[in-house]
């Protein structure tokens, strides 16, 4: 997160080389014991399980359990509002409870002109239609993140979380709402906005209370029309394949990768140019994420849109995005309290998987074995490997597509918390199919106690990261140099592999270790742990001061990177310094890096950063807080 001492800047003018662990060992038993059940499972089963639907809403059936809430235009507005505003109000403080939703709208109009639906969403809370495109459900009204207020002047949204907002149409109409009249989107990591459609203004940010500080974000496959989006304080952001009327401002780190109407490019900050702007004419390849939706005849369906190269704007400005439709019945629907073998039976019988909202305790790894599994999580359902296990595990197949998941360390160490391409064999990944991480948060710490030596490890060939928070807590339950303790966020040994919206944050050694060739990470945003105790608790190596925030292998020889950010915030009153924020081989090509930056967060911290890139870049200490020391090009 960032930190509460952080200062931002240029308001709108519209208001004042590690290796992954070891293959995976799987006992002839409990292959056995798997096989069994699969086969059970299969001659028992005859479709989705079914549970009750939420009690505040209409009394129905719904497939997908309690916590699902599904929502036609035929209900009475009423019963729609005072559903979303309890769940709002149990949520929008709720940051580190064990409640998760799904909010769904089936495809139709909701609200009007003169009575607009407005709500909130808080934390584990994510809101989608059901259409196959946005615009098959319409909002007339908003759907709202506002600030959270922690006493006077100190309404922020820099712990905003853990939510989301996608596929459909919002028509803003909040003109009773005072100074909130508009849609107001002020996040921070992981509240990402998908396959949206906004008609009218938007904010990112909160300016109806002090001091507004926001600190986002994520945006893919999005149409805004009708005015300029105000990035106000959002000290950085990445929209990634959508389509602009205009943009407020920059502070930090805005980069905008594929998208229609985007800024100029601008970096580093510039009069005649504003920013700082990073502006990449198209995205090199992207594939978006899956999505539920129901079709015509009433069946639910997944959609797994198509790989797309060199594309630019949303996927369905022409129609209905390019891909495929998986049927719900392809799908084994897990709830929380289903045992990780009836999950890998299913999984082995050739099922993909639907997780339902809540907390999923795991006493083995979920495996994932078949090439084009989707994995699809509705309301954040969050994964706790218990006995110190690695959560989920796939082999090297292509096409794996992980959409929509928190991983949640457990109280012993686990090594991985997710593993993309483990020691079972698999088909080797091809460019033409992908696998996808979308919207996939990790998590050291804050809930509980956790302990994980690596969050994420990638080692299979052509995988895009698409939004990803790793995150080892700097505040919440179980904090402490010696009590949450992890050491990197994210490795990749994988080749061919292409990252947009990396957030790594806290980690103890490297943040970011990159040892595959010919990758691509468009925005890296950073923030060095906090707490170490001393300098000699905090070294590379004897004479190194600190970690890098984003190392690149030794034999790499080929990556390009693009708006890659570090801060340094170091609590404990003694000065901590980190001997550079990149540290890279100087044998790559020229200008494989592009717009790097460095920042001191505020004077209440101690030390900094000495240098950039490896030995290259001015300092960012307590002499020049709150100033980006950059880098256009490198080396």
């Amino acid at each position: 997160m960032r930190t509460f001492f952080s200062r931002w800047q240029r308001m709108p003018d519209t208001r004042k080389s590690q290796h992954a662990p070891g293959g995976w060992r799987v006992s002839h038993s409990t292959i056995f014991a798997a096989l069994l059940l699969a086969f059970i499972w299969m001659v028992t089963s005859s479709g989705a399980p079914m549970a009750q639907a939420a009690t505040l809403a209409p009394a129905r059936t719904s497939t997908f359990g309690s916590n699902v809430y599904i929502f036609n235009p035929s209900m009475p507005q009423s019963d729609i509002q005072a559903t979303v505003d309890t769940i709002a109000k149990q949520q929008v403080s709720n940051q580190f409870g064990e409640q998760r939703y799904a909010l769904l709208f089936e495809p139709g109009t909701y609200g009007s002109s003169s009575e607009p639906l407005n709500f909130q969403i808080g934390y584990y809370t994510t809101v989608a239609g059901l259409g196959l495109t946005p615009g098959d459900v319409v909002i007339n009204g908003s759907i709202n993140v506002y600030n959270q207020c922690f006493g006077a002047n100190d309404c922020t949204a820099l712990v905003n979380f853990w939510r989301s907002l996608s596929n459909l149409t919002i028509n803003v109409n909040n003109s009773n709402a005072g100074c909130y009249n508009g849609e107001f989107w002020a996040v921070s990591q992981a509240a990402p906005m998908r396959r949206v459609h906004i008609n009218g203004p938007i904010t990112l940010m909160d300016y109806c209370t002090a001091p507004s500080y926001a600190s986002g974000g994520f945006i893919a496959d999005s149409a805004f029309e009708g005015g300029t989006v105000i990035n106000g304080s959002q000290q950085q952001w990445i929209v990634r394949n959508s389509a602009l009327t205009g943009w407020s401002n920059g502070v930090w780190n805005q980069v905008f990768s594929g998208v229609e109407g985007a800024p100029a490019q601008c970096f580093p900050a510039d009069s005649t140019c504003g920013g700082p702007y990073t502006t990449l004419a198209s995205s090199p390849v992207t594939r978006e994420a899956p999505y539920l939706y129901k079709d015509s005849k009433g069946q639910y369906s997944v959609f797994v849109p198509s790989v797309q190269h060199n594309s630019v704007g949303t996927t369905w400005a022409a129609g209905s995005t390019p891909g495929t439709s998986l049927s719900l019945k392809s799908f084994y629907i897990a709830k929380p309290t289903d045992s990780v073998l009836a999950i890998n039976a299913a999984l082995l019988a050739g099922k993909n998987l639907l997780l339902t909202p809540g907390i999923y305790h795991l006493k083995d790894s979920i495996r994932v074995l078949r090439p084009d599994t989707v994995v699809l999580g509705l309301g954040l359902p969050t994964l706790i490997p218990d006995h110190g296990v690695v959560a989920m595990r796939t082999t090297k197949a292509k096409g794996i597509l992980i959409s929509g998941l928190i991983f949640d360390a457990g109280t012993k160490n686990s090594p991985a918390l997710l593993e993309l391409g483990g020691g079972l064999p698999g088909s080797d990944h091809v460019a033409s199919d992908p696998s996808g991480l979308y919207d996939v948060f990790f998590r050291i710490g804050g809930a509980q106690a956790g302990r994980a030596t690596t969050s994420l490890i990638v080692n299979s060939d052509n995988v895009i990261l698409d939004d990803i928070w790793a995150w080892r807590a700097d505040h919440g339950n179980g904090v402490g140099w010696t009590t949450n303790t992890a050491d990197t966020g994210v490795i990749v040994n994988g080749d061919d592999v292409t990252a947009y919206g990396l957030f790594v944050e806290h980690y103890q050694k490297y943040e970011v270790i990159w040892n595959g060739n010919h990758g691509t990470d468009i925005f890296f945003q950073n923030e060095m742990p906090y707490d170490p105790p001393s300098q000699q608790a905090w070294q590379e190596a004897p004479g190194i001061n600190g970690w890098a925030a984003f190392k690149i292998g030794n034999k790499v020889k080929s990556f390009n990177g693009y708006a890659m950010g570090s801060y340094s915030f170091f609590n404990q009153g003694v000065d901590i310094y980190a001997a550079h924020a990149f540290e890279v081989p100087t044998t790559l090509p020229p200008s494989s890096l592009h717009n790097l930056f460095t920042i001191f967060l505020s004077t209440a911290g101690s030390g900094g950063i000495e240098h950039v890139i490896n030995n290259a870049g001015g300092s960012s200490t307590a002499a020049n807080p709150d100033v980006p020391v950059t880098i256009v090009s490198y080396p």
